[in-house]
């Protein structure tokens, strides 16, 4: 999506086995097809549903997702597993949905030019025809509800809050907005509009993120969409949080992102009465068991890799925490690093190259690799959410 820092490179393509869906069964992860009725339309919306054990009722963060370039039907499911941790563990459900057009969900995609106004009400009526839905459901707490979203995502989720929808506390905008590529479109000129509108039209308080090395929205432009916003009438606190490793854009989906977004946020939930301490406990290691095959180091020990594959695992030892490499027999190679979840991202990636099965080398700072290791299945293609780099 854009915003998520994302450097993939396939060199060689391969048929690969069909991959498997892999959930996360510690947030209790589930992928439905809610069907909502938006803009007049019936749709069926993929969605992703983390919730705590129980029944419920929990209260909802109902979390949007941005836009990659190029045909939104071909963006992967988005899971924004490292914030829906943070919530899940304070007690919350996290809902996601693939918007109309997006992923698997049904109808088309409607793009409304250069009025950023009309974009953010577009894919806001998207969101209202889920959150009806949720309303019906038993383990939602309809009086207790935040709505949340990053980049195209966060200028749906401000474009929802001029609708006043029943239960809604808060709204809260990871680097909201959207980026024109080519054309004429003075886009930056209308976000600011567009926010003005959305601005004078909210009653519910907004917290916002932006940082100073955002690829997409500069420091300047996230004022005065802020300045905007609020001379309009709204009531949006700013969050200038500097410069966040190669792009800030992407922050609220890594691990190191958490230390920055969630003291804020903490404050902000207490003061729109939602919860913040925790209630469950949840581990942010990927727990994959270490072996004896060889050192970390020890690059002559990686199989099946030709001299770039081990120029690339040279490099991926030069990477922070969290981070994964995967090889095949075919000589298929990926590593990642940061986001969501390094390990699906690199074996889904792996396997785009490969005709056999990729399997884990290392993650972190250890070898997983067994001679004798069963298969490990690639996930199903994922939204990119890490820096990454695949190749033969």
């Amino acid at each position: 999506m854009i915003g998520l820092i994302s450097l993939t490179v396939i060199l060689l393509t391969h048929s690969a086995p069909a991959p498997a869906v892999t959930l996360d069964a510690a947030l209790n992860e589930q992928v439905v097809m809610i069907p909502v009725v938006s803009g007049g339309e019936s749709v069926d919306l993929e969605t992703t549903i983390f919730k705590p054990p129980g029944e419920g009722p929990f209260p909802l963060v109902i979390m949007n997702h941005g836009k990659a370039l190029g045909n939104p039907r071909a963006q992967g499911r988005d899971r924004f597993v490292v914030l829906s941790r943070e919530f899940v563990r304070r007690g919350y459900a996290v809902v996601i949905p693939m918007r109309k057009g997006f992923s698997k969900s049904t109808g088309d995609y409607t793009d409304p030019g250069c009025n950023m106004t009309a974009h953010g009400q577009m894919q806001a009526d998207d969101l209202q025809g889920t959150l009806e839905y949720l309303r019906g459901q038993t383990w939602v707490d309809k009086d207790r509800i935040v709505v949340a979203g990053q980049s195209y995502g966060g200028l749906t989720a401000l474009a929802f809050g001029t609708r006043n929808f029943p239960g809604v506390r808060g709204l809260i905008n990871f680097a909201g907005g959207l980026r024109m590529h080519g054309g004429d479109c003075r886009w930056e000129a209308s976000l600011v509009k567009a926010f003005a509108n959305f601005g004078g039209r909210t009653a519910l308080p907004s917290l916002w993120f932006y940082g100073a090395n955002d690829q997409h929205f500069s420091p300047e432009l996230a004022s005065r969409m802020y300045d905007a916003y609020n001379q309009a009438g709204g009531h949006a606190k700013l969050v200038a949080f500097g410069a966040f490793k190669k792009d800030a854009h992407g922050m609220s989906g890594s691990r190191d992102g958490v230390k920055i977004w969630w003291p804020e946020t903490e404050k902000f939930l207490r003061e729109v009465g939602m919860p913040t301490e925790p209630v469950i406990a949840l581990s942010d290691e990927i727990k994959i068991p270490k072996t004896e095959f060889a050192s970390i180091e020890n690059i002559g020990a990686v199989p099946y890799l030709r001299d770039r594959g081990r120029e690339q695992y040279k490099v991926f030892l030069s990477k922070p925490f969290p981070r994964a490499f995967a090889v095949s027999p075919t000589g298929a190679w990926s590593w990642a690093e940061d986001g969501d979840d390094p390990v699906e991202q690199v074996l889904a990636e792996c396997q785009k190259n490969s005709s056999q099965p990729c399997k884990l080398y290392a993650v972190d700072n250890n070898v997983v690799w067994a001679d004798n290791q069963p298969v490990t299945t690639a996930a199903a293609p994922v939204a990119p959410s890490a820096q990454a780099l695949t190749g033969p």
